[in-house]
């Protein structure tokens, strides 16, 4: 989609509803089952808790989703990207701590994309449970449940290759469908009783957390929150859609929300004495709909779940390759379905979210298990962001009383929720946060192994490539070493044009000296164009030493070995390097000579001076590098020739050993036994 495309249009909007409302726009399915049973089940309640309770609701969604996040969260983007990475982004000159907040924050929302398909899903087919069709019971079983459930997430995951354009355009008609719909069921029940707006209120959801018919307390915003997570999806997808979209899309989305709430709550208050059959869990989403077109609200249910989780899979993908960028994690193998550089798959994250969202469907077997999981790790991100949306609103001189009213009062509204939300720490949401916490953890081994990496590498680390031509050229020339290959190619990021890192050239000369014909380096340059496919050389004056800067459009493949091909013919052709014809060959003509593509990889040496914690955390982080990607893959060299050569890493300053000199003892007079 380009920037054209991302001016609101109906097909903008559109788009908008089927790819970033999921997971908000399924909170009905469970935000009102939570409440009713944290407070004891139906028997328990009376109106001033479900008018008080709704009235949280409403303001909940409002202060949180519609005024932080639609409103001020989705200005703080960077080159038209959201998401706390990218929120980072604009931030971080302001303090070196801010990353904290970051690391936490994207590590929560990467957590929360693995139990919303799980949770939105479940609850979806959780209808079918025990619904007769023609005196059949076909579902009638969790266990039933739990295999549909779990065929619909591999079908889910295995579709996301597809793109998320694609997808969008398929699922926004029917996303318009379940909005529509959740408003009609909404008034159908409002009309027994109009009285329920006074929940609007807010003076109610005050009054609520104070009264003695709310049996949970203030912990009852653990289950009201549910209402507002799928908000990060919002600033998370701004990219894939475009900002302007979001905002005209979302107060047809609310309105509808807020009426199917008020329709619940009616249908709760005119049946005080209801029971679930078969000792089920009540759902008053399910039960307010027409037994007639239960099935229809089933089927349409299951596949707003599926959006629901599309939500925040689009979302992760987005985060990973931002957290890529600023090295939180290492590289990864990104894909571009479409031609819009914001719309992308990474085939590892999918099969992450893929295997953990199936383990916690089989682990937790009913929603109501996982609800007890669902939303403590948003609350931590939540506050994350709010702490970076403060200082971007600082960064942009917005006076400092209005900064500090923001901080105050979203900060508190935060620490509230992550509070009440900490009760479910024992009853599933351990699971969340150790998910949040190993994510965590490689963010932070990463991003620090890098640091202490940057700041104890010597400073002879790089040096000038032009420095070394003299002698590459001789080392070409110098019959007294074998041949290595007529082309010896190193993907080494040549900075400036000149500086290489020492272990690159201490891989040629001093390993043991490489004699071939052509020395290249090259550095492949992704742009933000989908097809470029250019190239820029700087021989320093020679014929044996090359630099090469490849400049590939997000979608090309980075097929080094080809794109290199083709560059030594256009340079023998124009004369640039020598010609490298082959007598022994079975191409008449050949004039390119063989290669020899050679990547290094660190590894930690003996004579690191670095102890303990820090040496710890580099270890670590090269362990992690060379577990986490495959470089041959990822420059398209699977099927050639190609050396992974490891080279020692030493950080700090190594104390010079040295080895004192003797006589050789005289063994002549020694006694034997």
């Amino acid at each position: 989609m380009n920037n054209k495309s991302k001016r609101m249009s109906a097909a903008g909007l559109l788009i908008a509803i089927g790819i970033v409302y999921g997971d908000i726009g399924t909170s009905p399915l469970y935000v009102m089952k939570s409440i009713v049973e944290g407070n004891g089940g139906i028997g328990n309640v009376n109106r001033d808790f479900i008018v008080g309770s709704i009235s949280l609701v409403l303001w909940t969604v409002t202060l949180l989703t519609t005024l932080q996040t639609v409103l001020i969260a989705l200005k703080a983007t960077n080159h038209g990207e959201g998401g706390i990475f990218a929120l980072y982004t604009l931030v971080r000159k302001r303090a070196k701590w801010l990353v904290l907040p970051a690391l936490i924050g994207g590590a929560a929302i990467l957590a929360d994309g693995t139990l919303t398909p799980a949770v939105t899903v479940t609850t979806a087919i959780e209808g079918l449970k025990g619904l007769q069709f023609g005196g059949n019971v076909p579902v009638s079983t969790q266990e039933m449940v739990i295999l549909i459930t779990v065929v619909i997430l591999l079908i889910l995951f295995s579709i996301q290759r597809m793109g998320t354009s694609i997808i969008g355009k398929a699922f926004g008609p029917i996303m318009f469908v379940w909005f529509a719909f959740l408003g009609l069921m909404g008034i159908i029940n409002m009309a027994g009783d109009w009285s329920i707006l006074e929940a609007i209120n807010p003076v109610y959801a005050i009054k609520l957390l104070f009264s003695p018919y709310n049996k949970a307390g203030i912990f009852i915003l653990g289950s009201i929150f549910l209402a507002t997570t799928g908000a990060e999806a919002l600033y998370s997808d701004v990219g894939h859609v475009g900002k302007s979209n979001i905002i005209g899309s979302w107060p047809f989305v609310f309105v509808c929300l807020s009426l199917n709430y008020f329709g619940q709550g009616v249908w709760i208050l005119n049946n005080p004495t209801f029971r679930p059959a078969d000792g089920g869990v009540l759902n008053p989403f399910y039960e307010m709909i027409p037994i007639n077109i239960r099935l229809f609200a089933i089927i349409l249910a299951t596949v707003a779940a599926v959006i629901a989780s599309q939500a925040l899979i689009t979302g992760s993908f987005t985060l990973v390759a931002e957290a890529s960028g600023l090295k939180f994690l290492p590289r990864m193998n990104i894909d571009y379905p479409s031609n819009e550089k914001g719309q992308i798959y990474i085939p590892s994250i999918n099969k992450g979210i893929c295997l953990a969202t199936i383990a916690i469907v089989l682990y937790f077997q009913t929603s109501a298990h996982m609800e007890a999981a669902y939303g403590l790790s948003i609350t931590i991100s939540m506050l994350a962001t709010t702490i970076l949306l403060y200082e971007w609103l600082v960064l942009k001189k917005v006076h400092m009383v209005w900064n500090w009213i923001f901080l105050i009062f979203f900060g508190v509204l935060d620490i509230m929720f992550m509070i009440s939300s900490l009760t479910k720490f024992t009853h599933g949401g351990y699971v969340s946060l150790f998910i949040a916490g190993v994510i965590g953890f490689v963010m932070y081994v990463w991003y620090y192994g890098n640091k202490i990496r940057d700041k104890r590498e010597s400073r002879n680390a790089y040096v000038r490539l032009d420095e070394y031509t003299d002698m590459l050229t001789n080392l070409s020339h110098d019959e007294n070493y074998p041949t290595y290959a007529t082309n010896l190619v190193y993907t080494a990021n040549v900075k400036y044009n000149k500086f290489i890192k020492r272990e690159i050239l201490y891989s040629i000369l001093d390993k043991r000296p490489k004699r071939a014909k052509a020395y290249w380096f090259v550095t492949v340059n992704v742009t933000n164009e989908p097809f470029t496919a250019e190239y820029a050389v700087n021989t320093y004056g020679t014929k044996n030493v090359i630099n090469i800067q490849l400049y590939l459009g997000f979608k090309k493949q980075t097929s080094v070995n080809v794109y290199i091909r083709q560059i030594v013919h256009d340079l023998i052709a124009d004369g640039t390097i020598e010609a490298q014809p082959q007598e022994y060959t079975t191409t008449p003509g050949r004039d390119v000579g063989d290669f020899a593509f050679v990547i290094v990889q660190d590894v930690i040496s003996p004579q690191t001076q670095l102890v303990g914690y820090e040496k710890w955390l580099v270890e670590a982080r090269v362990r992690l590098q060379n577990l986490s990607s495959n470089p041959a893959s990822w420059f398209g060299l699977e099927y050639a020739d190609t050396v992974i050569e490891r080279v020692p890493l030493i950080l700090g300053q190594p104390n010079p050993s040295y080895i004192k000199r003797i006589k050789p003892k005289d063994y002549s007079t020694a006694k034997t036994k």
